[in-house]
C-alpha cells in the first residue's frame, strides 16, 4: 500500500496515540507548555541564588551595615548596588537566551549563556564604576562574580539532572514530524528515540510518494502520517511544534526551501540534519554562496600540539589519582584477594593506536576459570553481538559485581594511561579477536589512544547496540577535543554513580 492512501488512516488514529517509548504528547511551547512553566522556575531560581550570593559578598565585604557607601563623589550605598547588580545580572540572563526551550537540558549551549551574561554583568560593572569613578571594591566583585556564576552553573546543572529524569520518563518533550527518505528517517527515529534526553517525542513521519507505507520493525509502531508534499499542511494537523528535515535526499533545494516557506507564520520549527554533520559537526563550517549555504568540512586532526596537551593532562591527571587513590585501591586489592583465589590483577593483550597492542590492567572482577566458562554462556549473550555481556554473569565474583557497577575494576587502567598506552578519554579499548572482525569503517577509531572512558561509556555503556557504539566511537576519534574530554569526564561521573549499563 502506497504512502499517499496510508496516510489518512494513520492521521485519523494519530491524535493520543503513544510512542513505544511511552512519551507524553503534552507540548513544549504555548501557553499552558511545560517550556514556560520551566522558565518561570529558572527565573525564580536566578533570582534566588543571585540575590542569596550578592547579599553574601556585601556582608563578606563590609558585614552586615547595608548603608556602606562607595567611595566616588555622588556614590550610591553598597545596598543598592547590589540590587543594581541582581537585576542587571537577570536581565543579562535574559538577553543571552539563557532560558531558551530548545536548549533546555541537553548541549552546552546554555551553560555557555550562562557563562557569556556573567562576564558581560563584570564587564557593565565595569564600564559604569570608570564612567562614574565609583570605586566599587574588588573584593565585593570578585567574591560576587565569580561565586555567583558557579551557584548558577550549578543550579542549572541540577535543574538539567531533573529534566534528563523526567525525560527518561516520557515527559517534558517537544512534539516532531520527520520528513526525508524512508532509511534516514528510519535512522532518525531510532536516534532521538535512543537520545531520550534531548527531549523531541516523534509523533509521525512523512515519506516520499514512492516509498512503500511503513517503516522498519523496531520502529513501526511510528505512523507514516502522508507524504513529503504534504508535510508542512500535516505538521499544523498534527499540532507537530518542529520539522525535522531528515535527508535531502528525496527533495530538490527549491522544494526544501518551499517547506520553510510554507512553515513561516505557523510557529513550527524547521529542523534540518545534514547527512555529513553525523560524523563531521564540530568540523563543520558554513559559507554562504548565492544564498546557498555550503558545508566546509575541516580534516580531523590526529596529531600535533593539541594531542601533545591532551597527552600531558592525561598523565598528569592519572598520576594524581593514582597518588590520591593509593590506599583504596589497595584495600580494593585486599578484598579481591581476600574473597576469590587468584590475583588482584587482571591483564589481557588489547589493541591501542594505530593497531598497536599493548597490556592492560584492571581489577580482577571474575573467577579465574571465567575464560574457560566462556563456550557454554555463549548462547545467553545480552551484549550487542560482537561483545560478549551478561547481566547476571555467573563468572563474576560477588565483589567484582559491585566493582563493575561503579567501574572501579577499572582504575587500573590509569597505569595504561601514566605509561601513554591510553587516554583518559576515547575510544573503547578493543581486542584483537574483536579488530579482525572490522571493516576499513571501524579500524578509523584506531587513529586516536583508546580511553578509560568515552563516549561510549556515558551514552549507555553495554546497553547500547554495535551500530550505536561504532558510531559514538567515530565520532569521537574524528571530533575530540580538549574541553569535549572534560564534558565526558563530568558525565562519567553521572554515569558511574547511577551504574548506567555497567555489567
Amino acid at each position: 500500500m502506497s504512502v499517499t492512501s496510508l496516510g489518512y488512516a494513520f492521521r485519523m488514529t494519530l491524535e493520543g496515540a503513544s510512542t513505544r517509548g511511552g512519551a507524553s504528547t503534552e507540548r513544549m511551547h504555548g501557553p499552558q507548555g511545560w517550556a514556560r512553566k520551566y522558565r518561570v522556575r529558572l527565573f525564580v531560581t536566578d533570582l534566588f541564588v543571585l540575590a542569596v550570593v550578592m547579599v553574601g559578598a556585601h556582608a563578606v565585604r563590609f558585614g552586615w551595615d547595608p548603608f556602606t557607601p562607595v567611595a566616588g563623589a555622588s556614590s550610591p550605598a553598597y545596598w543598592q548596588v547590589t540590587v543594581a547588580v541582581v537585576i542587571l545580572w537577570l536581565l543579562q540572563l535574559g538577553w543571552a537566551r539563557s532560558t531558551e526551550p530548545r536548549i533546555l537540558g541537553h548541549g552546552p549551549q546554555e551553560f555557555q549563556r550562562v557563562l557569556s551574561a556573567s562576564w558581560r554583568t563584570f564587564a557593565w560593572i565595569a564600564i559604569v564604576g570608570f564612567l562614574t569613578q565609583w570605586h566599587i571594591s574588588r573584593g565585593y566583585l570578585i567574591f560576587a562574580i565569580p561565586v555567583g556564576t558557579v551557584a548558577l552553573l550549578s543550579y542549572r546543572g541540577v535543574w538539567r539532572l531533573w529534566i534528563h529524569s523526567q525525560r527518561e520518563r516520557g515527559w517534558l518533550q517537544a512534539q516532531v514530524l520527520v520528513v526525508g527518505p524512508l532509511r534516514t528517517s528510519e535512522q532518525m527515529v531510532r536516534r532521538l528515540r535512543s537520545s531520550r534526553q534531548a527531549g523531541y517525542n516523534v509523533i509521525g513521519v512523512c515519506l516520499p510518494s514512492t516509498s512503500r507505507g511503513e517503516l522498519a520493525d523496531d520502529v513501526d509502531d511510528v505512523q507514516v502520517v502522508g507524504t513529503i508534499d504534504e508535510a508542512a499542511r500535516l505538521a499544523e494537523e498534527l499540532d507537530a511544534e518542529y520539522v525535522l528535515l531528515s535527508g535531502t535526499d528525496a527533495m530538490s533545494l527549491r522544494e526544501a526551501r518551499q517547506l520553510g516557506w510554507q512553515l513561516e507564520g505557523t510557529g513550527i520549527g524547521l529542523i534540518v540534519a545534514p547527512a555529513m554533520v553525523d560524523v563531521a559537526g564540530p568540523r563543520v563550517l558554513m559559507s554562504p554562496v548565492e544564498g546557498l549555504p555550503l558545508l566546509h568540512v575541516e580534516a580531523p586532526e590526529f596529531k600535533g600540539a593539541k594531542a601533545l596537551v591532551k597527552g600531558a593532562f592525561d598523565r598528569a591527571t592519572a598520576g594524581l589519582i593514582l597518588l590520591v587513590g593509593l590506599v583504596p585501591m589497595l584495600l580494593i586489592a585486599f578484598a579481591i584477594r581476600a574473597t576469590s583465589p587468584g590475583p588482584a590483577l587482571f591483564r589481557q593483550e588489547r589493541v591501542g593506536r594505530d593497531h598497536e597492542p599493548f597490556t592492560i590492567y584492571k581489577f580482577r572482577s571474575m573467577y579465574i576459570d571465567a575464560e574457560a566458562r566462556k563456550a557454554a554462556l555463549l548462547s545467553q549473550n545480552e551484549g550487542n553481538g560482537v561483545h560478549f555481556k551478561m547481566k547476571s554473569d555467573p563468572r563474576v565474583t560477588p565483589i567484582g559485581a559491585f566493582l563493575r557497577r561503579f567501574s572501579l575494576d577499572e582504575l587500573p587502567q590509569l597505569i595504561n594511561v601514566l605509561k601513554g598506552e591510553m587516554s583518559l578519554v576515547g575510544p573503547r579499548p578493543p581486542l584483537a579477536s574483536e579488530v579482525e572482525q572490522w571493516d576499513e569503517r571501524v579500524s578509523r577509531r584506531q587513529l586516536v589512544k583508546p580511553g578509560l572512558t568515552g563516549l561510549w561509556q556515558v551514552s549507555g555503556r553495554s546497553d547500547l547496540s554495535w551500530d550505536e557504539a561504532v558510531r559514538l566511537d567515530l565520532y569521537y576519534t574524528e571530533n575530540w577535543s580538549l574541553a569535549g574530554d572534560f564534558v565526558i569526564i563530568l558525565r562519567t561521573i553521572g554515569a558511574v554513580l547511577f551504574g548506567r549499563g555497567a555489567y
